[in-house]
């Protein structure tokens, strides 16, 4: 299923990962004249500054304990690879407010070879802003925070660290190409509202690989323009699942091509694995070449679906069909509970129906002795061994 070019993609940035070890330049925060439970964010910047410049590879070490830090950009494009290596658990501020309306708390852009490593946390401390989230109802909510944004950033690796208790995304990836995600961690309780774990946008060649990743939203979603992504060997649960989309709201989205997810478990989600488009959609786009394989379901409610009337909180018509064409797609060796009968959903747009999808090997059961049924509209699914014969 792995391509040779996803293969050397992976081996060439795990190499990146273990083999820049040797640093002309090693910058501990702590000869900037941060104490533990202090404000960090100076540091960081001055340590960001004099690592960016160096013409030889450097490592800025943020040493065990606790620190505050205030929203921060780390901006390139710098001369050589940087390391940062965070050992702490680094705390945003609690008021929603105190993070200057910025997107993102921590953001990374504009970088080559940056590899973020580390056995330590960025805290978002999202509880104060999860009460504030009415975006349900008020299109005007206040823009919260992701714990972390990388926006062109390339041939690089995030491992070992955790996100935990995001105010919004924990994670947004824009614009990247070459990024790797490996023994990586997310941290959210079930009812805490948009913090989607992953989210990829317009990005090429991300790998996320051996991570867990526990949310109250998807915990990977793809957003237009994601190509070649490989999810393999991740752990989600609690959350929405692992989702492409939503697509189709907006003028000018990309294709979605090339999604790999294999051997994965979903545990007590809200969604397993789902492609998701608006109805009414503006532009005629493309999801293609989705292939999700080997993968284990422990009471999911929703294991399979295809929704191309994702219409949330009424924001839409339903009067106009989708207008993504969703091709190519491969559910394969699927296995274990389902915590809703109908367990796999195949609801296709009608305006341009949804071509060679295929169920194979799938072998759900709901609340773990009765099998589960297939519903399928606009779509005849190639129907492979034990896999469920659709309702139409």
């Amino acid at each position: 299923m792995f391509s040779q070019q996803t293969m050397t993609t992976l081996a060439l940035l795990l190499l990146l990962a273990s083999c820049v070890r040797t640093y002309a330049d090693l910058l501990d925060i702590r000869k900037y004249g941060v104490t533990p439970n202090g404000d960090i964010t100076m540091a960081l910047q001055k340590a960001w500054r004099d690592a960016c410049v160096s013409m030889t590879p450097s490592k800025i070490v943020v040493p065990s304990g606790k620190y505050k830090l205030r929203q921060i950009y780390f901006m390139g494009p710098c001369k050589a690879p940087i390391e940062v290596q965070v050992n702490g658990v680094l705390k945003a501020p609690k008021n929603p407010f105190h993070l200057n309306g910025q997107y993102q708390w921590v953001r990374f852009e504009y970088i080559d070879f940056l590899n973020l490593s580390g056995n330590g946390t960025f805290h978002g401390r999202g509880k104060m802003a999860w009460k504030q989230n009415d975006c349900q109802t008020n299109k005007n909510c206040l823009k919260l925070s992701m714990n972390l944004g990388f926006g062109f950033v390339n041939n690089s690796v995030i491992q070992d660290i955790t996100s935990k208790d995001s105010k919004y995304f924990h994670v947004n990836v824009f614009g990247c190409k070459n990024i790797t995600f490996t023994n990586f961690k997310v941290s959210a309780p079930a009812y805490s509202p948009n913090t989607d774990g992953i989210h990829i946008g317009k990005s090429i060649k991300v790998n996320i690989i051996n991570s867990k990743i526990g949310t109250g939203d998807d915990c990977i979603s793809l957003g237009d323009g994601s190509k070649e992504v490989t999810i393999l060997n991740v752990t989600c649960g609690p959350g929405h699942g692992i989702s492409v989309g939503s697509l189709g709201k907006y003028e000018n989205e990309e294709s979605v091509e090339d999604l790999i997810v294999k051997n994965c478990t979903l545990k007590n989600t809200n969604n397993g694995l789902r492609i998701k488009t608006w109805p009414g959609t503006p532009i005629t786009s493309l999801a293609s070449d989705l292939h999700f394989e080997d993968i284990i379901m422990i009471n999911v409610s929703n294991p399979i679906i295809i929704d191309q009337e994702y219409c949330p909180w009424n924001q839409c018509s339903k009067q106009s069909p989708s207008k993504v064409k969703i091709s190519k797609v491969t559910f394969k060796n699927i296995k274990g509970t389902s915590a809703t009968q109908e367990g796999v959903s195949l609801i296709c747009s009608s305006g341009i129906p949804c071509e060679i999808v295929v169920l194979s090997d799938i072998d759900l059961r709901f609340n773990g002795t009765t099998l589960m049924t297939a519903k399928c509209v606009n779509v005849k699914p190639l129907i492979g061994m034990k896999a469920p014969t659709c309702a139409y």
